[in-house]
């Protein structure tokens, strides 16, 4: 059997010629060599200069010229709920240049003169690296929210504790029988109580 690692780099791969594609560079010899390079992959490209506020709908990936004089404040879609991979292009190193750099979220960088050889790396390791980020920040969501039901768990219970004078298993209990009879979840109960207790100890 072929490890879970290796299969999702296989099916990354076959991906790139679904992939959308928005250079936005300038469109000089730099500009150009990219968008043929990216048509060469089998990417469906498009080119816009300067980068728009707002992307074209289900964009998938941004080549973005990061230049000194050019302001990326504007950017709407940068750290988006469905962001895009970014790729940064640049001809310069400075503080300034890497700043913005690192505000886009780029997921890796390609210097200028651009040339073909590494763009194709440089966009599968981007794919992959913003794939695993994804995925890391739903799970962390997950577990954030687990974590706050369990809270919310063990209030309920202390309120049930404190005011019924019972154990934390009957307290439960309670919990769990008002669930199955209303055909709703614990979590729901838990929530019902504690908000039910909060309006009690309304001033």
């Amino acid at each position: 059997m072929r490890p879970k690692s290796s299969r999702s780099s296989s099916q990354l791969l076959r991906s790139l010629r679904s992939l959308r594609v928005l250079v936005a560079h300038p469109q000089d010899r730099d500009g150009e060599e990219l968008v043929r390079h990216i048509q060469r992959i089998g990417c469906q490209v498009q080119a816009n200069w300067p980068p728009p506020a707002v992307l074209p709908p289900t964009m998938d990936v941004v080549f973005l010229a990061v230049r000194p004089d050019v302001s990326l404040d504007h950017l709407e879609w940068i750290d988006g709920d469905d962001d895009p991979v970014v790729v940064a292009i640049i001809d310069y190193e400075n503080p300034t240049v890497l700043e913005a750099v690192l505000d886009i979220g780029a997921m890796a960088v390609i210097g200028a003169p651009v040339r073909p050889f590494g763009v194709l790396t440089n966009l599968v390791v981007a794919l992959k690296a913003h794939r695993e980020s994804r995925e890391q920040r739903q799970r962390i969501t997950k577990l954030d929210g687990k974590l706050n039901g369990i809270r919310r768990m063990t209030k309920a219970k202390t309120i049930l504790m404190e005011s019924r004078g019972v154990s934390e298993e009957e307290a439960y209990k309670t919990i769990r029988d008002q669930a199955m009879a209303r055909r709703v979840t614990t979590e729901d109960i838990a929530n019902a109580i504690i908000n039910a207790e909060g309006l009690l100890n309304f001033e």
